[in-house]
């Protein structure tokens, strides 16, 4: 007992200090700023989102607040001093005796180059140990290496969540958890597992994805309650014969895995409803897995003979090359020196010949915008594709890697060529290129890459090269064979002048040409402009060419006009080859007029995109038509009372940042605010488009440049925006931070418990992608499902709320609908978000019938003078 006494005196003696520390200047530290919003709401304290969690949950302690007692929910964000996290943690069993969930993830913070950071967490204080009613456990996203000791000894915990750590092993002492239902371990280093993870008889849920595994201990076939196995992207290679025992299972995933074989027996489970085999090395199988609807087995070499002849006796097998199927967004994948092939979801591909790579390495990938800083495209170049970064940078390999780059196919193919552009060495170089089509409408550019880098797909005009021997040679354009140049003989030992020709104008001929009007243009780059020179060199007229010297490379044009002065009508031209002439729109949903889309439209798809917006959208007419070049930014500004309501990365106070791209949707939809009263009229305003970078200041009716109708004016157009009033004084109980103006929507009733719109999209905002699960046990139809996906196919809260308040305004006085929602959500396997609702609801009824003793409704002794001051008769918010 005394080793023990003296390991918590470290702890013991930094969570005194930092309580003292606290005490002194803890007032000062939480008041000094402006008003922030209240940290406890009731049985919940969120402090994952607020800078200083730490520091404001040691406050709390020590004011010694008696509503800590009643907190059963803690979130706590791990990207904090080491020392002063542990010092926190280690007043948590003492302060918060009543806590169920307790979620210390890391994640909130990115680098530069938006991936999410790990937090400092690597252990946890013995003292957590004591938390008896911790039924939810969440870790995610910390630098764990081992698996904290305190854990194996919280017998009641529920749910474990370790995702994104370090750990390379779970200890023995896991099967110690008896009540453990749900564990996920993804995206770790796990390359073997505890033989007593078979003892956890009550577990339901297993996720191990995204791990290094090659084999699976036998025990693994003791979980009787196991309805549901995710293994997918590991290394196993084969699968124990037990996992025919697991008579309860429904989801088995094991895609992009290693596997040459499986057991016949796992198809004839009898609760099994999904089987995916996707990308592995199964080359046969029984002839029910052909057969079985719910087996998924594409990307595997069935039916293939092993390639090469049979090896001579004594020789190694060598295991044929790994194939990878990422079927998910994934944002990494592993790679071993014998190589692999892998397919990321997008559909990108790469082969990593054996011996590519040295040693194992974890490669990540990232799909980026074409953002102007990514994108370096010259004049006549267009993009074909996304921006494709693959890290690490610069790395070398010992062979070239294969890369497969999906594109859409440029509309104008004369004279043009097709590359993959890519950054190497601070500069943007073209790589050989060669084109593939496997099916109608899809196209891939494949090229070979000694490193990683940024990569892309341009279209280009044609380009050619030759060597030049000292005999002089002819260089002809592929395409345009009437373009040629001539080296001469001794070209390469001297300056020499050296010849070109150009084909004419079309419907000129050299006989019938007037000379005045003939004009050769030169360019010099980094200069944008372009020089006449036709006085500077001899011009030689045949009947279709124009021939001339040069003495040095660069841009040529050869112009024939009407008029005589051409220096600035050519430059003018030049600029409009990119030149597009545009419609903006700004419409409102319909259900949600908060909910604002802006786009940016090429003036012949304006109708057919109105046509299909205008079912859940409604809006002024688009703007007059202007014009936008290739590349060009502009941004939208809201005004008259009107603003942007989140925080945006394209935003800057307020002001939304577009760049314009043809090929492009030039979409974004963004939720707007107003800090005017709504509950008196509707708020009228407006927004309006300009040109170029978002500036520090925007006038607010800028009419001087709103007069100017010029193509280079800064305004270009604004349309309307209106905010309709809000009805009666539920509009003022929205949740905060989302900006939605939803009708009053109250579920149940006051003497059982209901749920207000704020608790429905409290529920809402932490569904994430269970959503579709606890949709069907609400009883909504999958055709439903489906329809909602595709109406909102980018906006994955979108889907949650729809779902949610169409389902909710449908069981609108209906009695058991809340209790519906808890069963729906508990069947979901989301007991947290249930024991939530539970909460409210209890809260409810205790509220309601204490306003009924205070009123003397009800028979029975009041309570007493303080609480029934306390308390509310007004619904439980969450």
């Amino acid at each position: 007992m005394a080793a023990v006494v003296t390991e918590l005196e470290p702890e013991a003696a930094a969570a005194a200090a930092a309580e003292d520390a606290t005490r002194d200047g803890a007032e000062e530290a939480v008041d000094t700023g402006p008003r922030a919003p209240p940290l406890l709401a009731g049985n919940r304290l969120s402090l994952d989102l607020y800078p200083g969690g730490c520091h404001r949950l040691l406050h709390l302690c020590a004011q010694q607040s008696p509503q800590l007692l009643q907190v059963e929910f803690l979130r706590l964000s791990t990207h904090e001093d080491p020392g002063l996290l542990g010092a926190t943690l280690a007043q948590v069993p003492g302060r918060l005796p009543c806590l169920r969930s307790l979620v210390l993830k890391g994640g909130q913070r990115r680098d530069a180059l938006g991936a999410c950071l790990r937090g400092c967490l690597t252990l946890l204080p013995a003292g957590l140990s004591g938390l008896a009613r911790l039924a939810h456990l969440d870790l995610s996203f910390n630098s764990l290496e081992t698996l904290p000791a305190c854990i194996p000894q919280l017998r009641g915990l529920d749910a474990l969540l370790l995702s994104h750590n370090c750990l390379t092993e779970l200890p023995e002492a896991l099967g110690a958890l008896p009540a453990l239902t749900f564990l996920a371990v993804t995206h770790n280093r796990l390359q073997t597992l505890p033989t007593a993870l078979g003892a956890l008889s009550t577990l339901r849920r297993l996720d191990l994805s995204e791990n290094l595994l090659e084999t699976l201990p036998p025990e693994i076939g003791d979980l009787s309650s196991l309805a549901e196995l995710n293994l997918a992207s590991n290394r196993l290679q084969s699968l124990p014969a037990s996992l025919e025992g697991l008579l309860s299972l429904r989801l088995l995933f094991l895609y992009s895995n290693l596997l040459t074989s499986v057991p016949a027996g796992l198809v004839h489970l009898p609760l099994l409803a999904r089987l995916d085999l996707r990308g592995n090395q199964l080359r046969d199988v029984p002839p029910e897995f052909l057969d079985t609807p719910f087996v998924r087995l594409q990307g595997n070499p069935l039916g293939e003979a092993l390639p090469g002849p049979l090896s001579p006796p004594g020789t190694p097998v060598v295991p044929e090359m790994p194939r990878l199927f990422l079927t998910t967004d994934l944002d990494s994948f592993p790679v071993t020196p014998q190589g692999c092939s892998v397919t990321l979801a997008c559909g990108i591909r790469l082969h990593f010949p054996e011996g590519a790579a040295a040693s194992p390495i974890t490669i990540r990938y990232r799909l980026w915008p074409p953002e102007p800083r990514l994108v370096p495209l010259g004049p006549h170049d267009a993009l074909l594709s996304h921006v494709l970064e693959l890290q690490p940078h610069g790395m070398a390999f010992q062979q070239d890697v294969g890369l497969w780059l999906l594109f859409v196919p440029p509309r104008a193919q004369r004279c043009r060529e097709v590359v993959v552009r890519t950054l190497s060495e601070e500069s943007w170089t073209d790589l050989e290129t060669h084109l593939e089509e496997e099916a109608p409408k899809r196209f891939w550019a494949r090229c070979q890459v000694p490193h990683f880098s940024w990569f892309l797909v341009v279209s280009r005009p044609v380009s050619n090269s030759c060597l030049v021997p000292p005999e002089g040679t002819l260089l002809r354009s592929s395409g345009h064979p009437g373009v040629r140049v001539t080296f001469p003989q001794g070209a390469t030992e001297e300056p020499r002048r050296v010849r070109m020709q150009l084909p004419l104008p079309p419907g000129v001929t050299g006989l019938s040409l007037d000379r005045s009007r003939l004009h050769l243009l030169y360019q010099a780059p980094p200069a944008a402009t372009w020089d006449d020179i036709t006085a500077q060199v001899a011009l030689e007229l045949t009947h279709l060419y124009a021939r001339f010297q040069v003495t040095h490379f660069s841009w040529y044009w050869l112009w024939y006009t009407t008029k005589n002065c051409v220096g600035g009508l050519a430059r003018k031209a030049w600029a409009r080859l990119r030149l597009h002439r545009v419609n903006l729109i700004a419409l409102q949903r319909r259900r949600d007029p908060e909910q604002v889309l802006l786009q940016c439209l090429p003036r012949n798809k304006v109708d057919a995109t109105l046509k299909r917006l205008l079912e859940r959208y409604r809006g002024p007419e688009p703007s007059d038509t202007v014009e936008l070049f290739e590349g060009e930014k502009f941004f939208a500004a809201f005004e008259r009372g009107i603003d942007v309501d989140a925080d945006r990365p394209d935003c800057v106070e307020g002001r939304i940042c577009f760049v314009f791209y043809s090929h492009l949707k030039n979409v974004k939809e963004v939720y707007v605010t107003t800090a005017l009263d709504r509950q008196a009229q509707a708020v009228r305003g407006q927004v309006s488009f300009y040109r170029g970078t978002v500036p520090t200041e925007v006038p607010e009716e800028a009419e001087a440049a709103r007069q100017k109708k010029g193509s280079d004016a800064l305004w270009m157009a604004t349309l309307p925006i209106k905010l309709p009033r809000l009805r009666g004084s539920e509009g003022t109980g929205q949740w905060p931070g989302t900006g939605l103006s939803l009708a009053p929507l109250n579920l149940g009733d006051a003497e059982s418990g209901f749920l207000t719109q704020s608790n429905l999209l409290s529920v809402a905002g932490r569904l994430g992608l269970d959503w579709p699960a606890v949709a069907l046990h609400l009883g909504l139809p999958y055709r439903e499902l489906q329809r909602i996906r595709l109406e909102f196919r980018d906006d994955l809260d979108g889907q949650i709320r729809h779902m949610l308040f169409s389902w909710a305004e449908r069981q609108a006085g209906r009695p058991g609908a809340t209790q519906l929602l808890v069963q729906a959500l508990e069947q979901s396997d989301r007991k947290d978000l249930a024991e939530e609702v539970q909460a409210v609801l209890e809260l409810g009824r205790q509220k309601y019938q204490a306003g009924i003793l205070r009123t003397g409704l009800a028979p029975g002794d009041p309570a007493p003078p303080s609480l029934l001051a306390s308390e509310s008769p007004e619904p439980a918010q969450a």
